[in-house]
């Protein structure tokens, strides 16, 4: 009699065949040749490189074959990793590209690479450019979303008869991957930007949308023995000078010097491992020469986000990123030194960062409003990570950060995990336990707990998303002693439970939609006293179609408590946009409904508008208008009108060198009649500045430059209160 097949061997077969099966590695040929980077693609060791097309397109389209064609050339040597794409296009003059800033090349054409360095489906760097070479970089985190992140590396591109052409140098330096002296196995993605009536976005495989691990699809090639960082060293010494002058009071009087400096500065970097970076500064620079977009403050309960835009914090930056804002550098205003360190070996994650800043920054919060404070007081701020991966694509991690000074400290660690239990559903956790002693300022001027209290924060999240359809529940418990004083967390005492869904209906372009989105949000929020803070529900649309439109709708049924008074908060809010043509795009967004006047305790009915556009004039040059205005109503007449405005032109000389003018101007009008204390009958606020900048790469930079502030009230015209003329030189030396 035939022996049959033990049942056992069928499953152990079944389960080896699903760990082993995936995609074969491509292999990545190396080379000796050093090649120039030029946009060309001529050099004879390109024949050799591993040459792969993008045959999907997986936006609006799910996986169909694209509209263009487009091929990826891979090729490496000892310190490089080399990549090149031929773009072609059935109409070159159609093609979407301008001279931008680095990391702003969204709105062009343009082609980009992802690496899992580490193959560990979680992170991935991604290096992007137009067809002018123009760059932008970012780390996608287990987070979700991807990072500002800024290293060296070269690029050039150029536009031809069949399209264009870009051509790319990654140093290992400027990697981080796996410690291996033999071949590595990476995960890429390459992928094309081809914005025409809509954006299509072409990859390299297919993306399966009810995956929600985008590095787990990604094709895998073999190669990199021998790869190496080399000494991995670099030193980025700065020199800022820095001349202000400020009015004696205020709008009145001469101009005196308030600050005359000249000030020298060094950030070193060095590469202990493939994997492992330390950094350390002495005076570092962490000016920022960007200006924050204008936003209105007036009638705001809780302080404002500015996202982080300083290299010295960028770098590495993702690792501290966790479902609670533990963490938010903006925080250390103005350091005298630091150091850092950030890396991975195996499936171990790991950051650190301390920080000497000469001055305190105290966000003070509660469960209806917050409020903001500074000591002249030196502090020290650590920050302490460690994420461990788990499964497939899965993390766990610990997270504990110290500010320590004269007479206070705040104390913070905590567990997180970010848990994939399906391609389809995730589960998000984060808790954290909080000590804290405030200096005697803040416990007399602030009534702060006079001595050392303890506070948690607890945040759950869990989220089923297919293609189609998704749904998620969310909880967060805050406790009223909770002190993030290094991270931003605002608001505290109190409890919230989401609950929503979303059905998505998907179409390829050429339809009236390529995305149709509609759902619903229940939320319900409480103090720690039980007493109600908001109540309410709120339908959401959102779709995008033909010439690159979009339009978000949420119209939301509520009430909110505040100070024991409930108020309605019905409203309706949208925000869309349009891209017509390659030269000019609008946005506009806007809240019209129940509003709540916080600064006198009464409901009133509001307006808020936001319109931007921006225009390029030829190759070169850039404007952008952004207005802001706003309008609130109560029973006794207008209490308020705001208007802001942020206007800024650019002449992009070349993709390194530009000439900038920013003018942000703020104007606010109040009714003093309807207000229960004395208030200036109008407030306007001036800032301009003027920029020359040369960035031959992150680091290697000149900025030249001119700011200065102008203020007035009902009684004061518009006057110059200060003036500020700066000049920066920073050079990267990479050995």
């Amino acid at each position: 009699m035939k022996k049959l097949i033990s049942p056992h061997f069928v499953i152990v077969f079944l389960i080896c065949s699903i760990f082993l099966a995936g995609k074969e590695p491509l292999r990545i040929p190396g080379t000796a040749d050093r090649l120039k980077i030029d946009g060309v693609l001529d050099e004879k060791a390109w024949e050799q490189a591993l040459v792969m097309e993008l045959k999907y397109e997986v936006q609006p389209g799910e996986n169909i074959e694209p509209p263009v064609r487009t091929e990826v050339l891979f090729m490496y040597s000892k310190s490089h990793f080399y990549v090149g794409f031929r773009a072609y296009d059935p109409d070159p003059s159609r093609i979407r590209v301008f001279y931008r800033e680095r990391d702003n090349v969204g709105g062009d054409d343009w082609v980009g690479i992802s690496l899992d360095t580490f193959n560990d489906q979680r992170h991935s760097y991604g290096f992007i450019c137009n067809p002018f070479g123009v760059q932008s970089d970012e780390i996608a985190s287990p987070e979700g979303g991807g990072e500002s992140w800024d290293t060296i590396w070269d690029s050039a591109g150029r536009l031809t008869k069949e399209g264009y052409v870009v051509e790319m140098s990654i140093p290992f330096s400027s990697l981080r991957f796996q410690r291996k002296s033999g071949d590595q196995v990476w995960g890429v993605d390459a992928v094309r930007s081809y914005p025409r009536n809509v954006r299509h976005l072409i990859s390299l495989f297919p993306w399966d949308r009810s995956n929600n691990c985008y590095m787990c699809q990604a094709e895998k090639v073999v190669g990199f023995a021998g790869a190496s960082p080399g000494i991995d060293i670099e030193l980025d010494p700065t020199l800022m000078g820095i001349l202000t002058q400020q009015r004696k009071n205020r709008t009145e009087g001469d101009f005196i010097n308030t600050t005359d400096k000249v000030e020298p500065g060094l950030t070193a970097r060095w590469g202990i491992t493939p994997s492992l970076t330390l950094s350390a500064a002495i005076n570092p620079d962490f000016s920022n020469v960007e200006a924050d977009v204008t936003q209105l403050d007036i009638n705001r309960r809780f302080a404002i986000y500015y996202p982080e835009k300083r290299p010295f914090f960028l770098e590495g930056g993702s690792i501290f990123n966790t479902l609670l804002s533990a963490v938010y550098t903006r925080s250390l205003a103005d350091p005298d030194w630091g150091i850092k360190i950030t890396g991975k070996e195996g499936a171990n994650a790991i950051g650190f960062f301390s920080v000497r800043d000469h001055m305190s920054n105290f966000l003070l919060p509660g469960s209806q409003d917050s409020r903001s404070a500074t000591v002249d007081m030196g502090v020290v701020g650590s920050v302490l990570r460690y994420r461990r991966d788990v499964g497939k694509s899965s993390t766990v991690g610990i997270l504990a950060t110290d500010r320590e000074g004269e007479g206070y400290f705040n104390r913070l660690a905590g567990v997180d995990g970010d848990l994939k239990v399906t391609p389809k559903d995730r589960i998000r956790f984060q808790f954290l336990g909080a000590q804290t002693h405030y200096p005697d300022r803040i416990v007399t001027d602030y009534k702060q707990p006079q001595d050392s209290f303890w506070g948690s924060a607890l945040d759950l999240y869990y989220i089923h998303d297919t293609r189609t359809f998704d749904w998620f529940i969310g909880y967060i418990d805050i406790s009223a002693n909770f002190r993030a004083d290094l991270g931003f967390m605002p608001q505290a005492g109190y409890r919230n439970m989401q609950l929503g869904g979303a059905h998505t209906w998907n179409r390829k372009a050429g339809y009236w939609f390529t995305v149709f989105n509609i759902g619903t949000t229940y939320q319900v929020e409480k103090d720690h006293d039980n007493n109600p803070l908001y109540n309410g529900i709120a339908f959401n649309l959102n779709y995008k179609g033909p010439v690159q439109s979009t339009l978000n709708i949420t119209g939301n049924l509520g009430k909110r408590t505040f100070q024991g008074f409930e108020f309605d908060e019905n409203y309706i809010s949208f925000n869309g946009s349009i891209i017509p043509s390659r030269s000019i795009n609008f946005f506009v967004n806007g809240l019209i409904g129940d509003g709540i006047d916080f600064d006198n305790m009464q409901g009133g009915n509001q307006i808020q508008l936001q319109c931007f556009m921006d225009y390029k004039l030829g190759r070169h040059v850039q404007f952008r208008l952004d207005h802001k205005f706003e309008r609130f109503n109560v029973k006794g007449g207008r209490l308020y009108t705001a208007n802001a405005s942020f206007f800024r032109v650019l002449f992009q000389l070349n993709r390194r060198a530009f000439i900038r003018t920013i003018l942000k101007y703020v104007d606010y009008k109040y009714n003093t009649g309807l207000y229960s204390f004395p208030i200036d009958p109008r407030s306007k606020h001036l800032f301009c500045q003027f920029l020359f900048a040369y960035e031959f790469n992150p680091q290697t930079v000149l900025y030249l430059g001119y700011a200065d502030d102008y203020y007035g009230y009902h009684s004061i015209p518009l006057t110059q209160t200060n003036r500020t003329f700066f000049l920066k030189i920073g050079y990267a030396l990479v050995l």
